[in-house]
């Protein structure tokens, strides 16, 4: 303590004694010499000391004229005891105005000197820059603590994180070999499983096909009765032409040729030419007269009531067993010489027209009535059980295949796992890993209009404090600050898009602070946001630390 205050006292006194010209400071102290000539010193000019200060600018670099304003570009130094030092242009000596807090730079004559009156203020502002130095030295001190926890943790992060993944990568490979036996064993039982279900379909199918083909007999030999009007065992031309749905031209009715052409330019079919040949052909479009319907609907209510009283009734199986269609209609002679083309002609036509619309209503009566049978004809068609030993195949192979999805479900995790370790490995968070304890949080500050949220390593957002959804500002891209210090902000890129603009971006600067916290946000230009955050991990050593670069303070 005794060495400090004799070194101060030996400096402040050595400083008093060393004679210079007003205006110079005492590290330039040793050019000007009294005693010898003055060499200008950045152009090498030499003049007369007596020169020095004489209110005429004879260097051109203006270094003869420290103390005084009559070189443009010469400066004049304020040793401010107490405070700072510094540099102010030579303009300002003597210009009435304080710029010293010292109050050098206006000493002007005795009268100039009555006229401005210059406060000593170094004292006062020398004792706030300490306190300033003070509180942030102290700040540091607290932060650089709290970062050195940040550190320990981030390093034992990584740590076992690196050891997690190598133990991963060493069970991927036992985990893969075990889906890939399970694999080869889940093939080799579902080879027979598939066989034994495709036979089974197979013969269902075969089934299906037959009491298909069945029922199409059954309703072929039935529509077969109902166009054989005159019940002669044959279908003919006339016959065929009594049903609309047969013309094919759509003038309103059935001509010759569009008969002859359904009943494959044949002028009369027997029963087994109309199934083998004709009735594949019309069946879909092939609508019974009402007459049936009528008898099918009486048919119905008839065996709803067998069925009321426990009797079933069979389906017909020959054309002998279905019943005579009821008396049929007049057939229509086919057109004569003296007839109209269509072969109908006066009041006849527009009763035929008038019956084709009765027939039509008792044709769709008919055709609802025949989907309501449909559920039950399926659910009797329903595909029976599987046999004893095609369900223990089945069992097997099901059992093999939960296996299966059991190890490929390991496998996956661990795959998710394994990218989770690189990705979380391959970030920069500092060059101790002081930002990892960043990296899963979340911060918000809210200013008159937005909520702003950053989440470092991840994310910066912004939205409306009246409600709505968020909107990206950018994704984490890189450390954005200078080559000396790029840990002093982040940049978050390709956000959501502009309208008529670029993408968001957002630029977070990093700041010393006792806690994580984001202090700030702004838009400086359109489309860039700007971040102020304070994190413990941005502190400094408090012996590098300091609350800004300043001049050498002069003694």
């Amino acid at each position: 303590m005794f060495l400090t205050i004799l070194c101060s006292a030996f400096l402040l006194f050595f400083t008093e004694a060393v004679e210079r010209p007003r205006g110079v400071p005492l590290s330039k102290a040793s050019f000007y010499q009294v005693d010898q000539e003055f060499k200008c010193l950045t152009t090498g000019q030499v003049i007369p000391f007596e020169y020095i200060n004489d209110n005429y600018c004879d260097c051109t670099d203006g270094t003869d004229e420290p103390g005084t304003s009559a070189c443009a570009n010469g400066f004049f130094y304020c040793e401010n005891k107490g405070f700072r030092g510094e540099y102010i242009t030579s303009s300002r000596v003597n210009d009435g105005i304080c710029d010293c807090c010292d109050g050098s730079d206006e000493y002007g004559t005795e009268e100039f000197q009555e006229n401005i009156k210059c406060i000593n203020t170094c004292n006062e502002l020398g004792r706030k820059e300490r306190e300033e130095r003070e509180a942030f030295q102290q700040l540091q001190e607290q932060g650089y603590k709290i970062k050195q926890e940040y550190i320990q943790q981030g390093k034992r992060t990584k740590d076992e994180k690196r050891a997690r993944l190598s133990e991963l990568e060493k069970e991927q490979v036992k985990l893969v070999a075990a889906k890939d036996e399970l694999q080869a064993k889940k093939e080799q039982v579902e080879a027979p499983e598939k066989e034994a279900k495709d036979r089974h379909e197979k013969a269902w199918e075969e089934f299906k096909a037959k009491k298909q083909a069945e029922k199409d007999r059954l309703a072929g030999i039935k529509a077969f009765a109902e166009l054989d009007v005159n019940s002669d065992s044959a279908v003919d031309i006339v016959e065929m032409r009594r049903h609309s749905e047969f013309d094919i031209d759509s003038d309103g009715t059935v001509s010759e040729e569009e008969a002859r052409e359904y009943l494959s330019d044949s002028e009369k079919v027997d029963l087994d030419t109309f199934l083998d040949r004709i009735w594949s052909t019309i069946k879909d479009i092939y609508k019974p007269p009402p007459e049936a319907a009528d008898a099918d609907m009486e048919a119905k209510g008839e065996r709803e009531s067998e069925d009321l009283s426990g009797s079933t009734a069979s389906p017909p199986e020959s054309p002998d067993d279905i019943p005579a269609p009821p008396s049929p209609k007049p057939v229509v002679p086919p057109p004569g010489p003296d007839s109209p083309a269509d072969g109908f002609h006066g009041d006849e036509e527009m009763d035929d027209e008038y019956d084709d619309d009765e027939e039509d209503n008792d044709r769709d009566f008919y055709e609802e009535e025949d989907e309501k049978d449909k559920p039950k004809t399926e659910e009797e068609l329903k595909m029976p059980p599987y046999d004893e030993e095609t369900q223990n195949l089945i069992a097997a192979a099901d059992a093999a295949r939960n296996e299966y999805n059991e190890a490929e479900n390991k496998v996956r995790d661990a795959e998710n796992e394994i990218n989770g370790l690189k990705k979380y490995l391959e970030v920069d968070y500092g060059p101790d890993e002081e930002f990892s304890s960043l990296r899963g949080q979340c911060f918000e500050y809210t200013d008159r209009e937005y909520t702003y949220k950053l989440c470092p390593f991840d994310k910066a957002v912004q939205k409306p404090k009246s409600g709505g959804s968020e909107t990206s500002l950018g994704k984490w891209g890189h450390w954005y600050g200078p080559e000396e210090d790029k840990y002093v902000a982040m940049k978050y890129e390709n956000g959501q898009n502009c309208w008529n603009g670029p993408n968001r971006s957002c630029h977070v600067n990093l700041h010393c602070g006792t806690e994580n916290k984001l202090t700030g946000a702004s838009e400086p230009s359109r489309c860039e946001y700007q971040f102020e955050f304070t994190t413990p991990a941005r502190c400094q050593s408090p012996d590098s630390a300091s609350p800004g670069s300043h001049e050498h303070t002069e003694l």
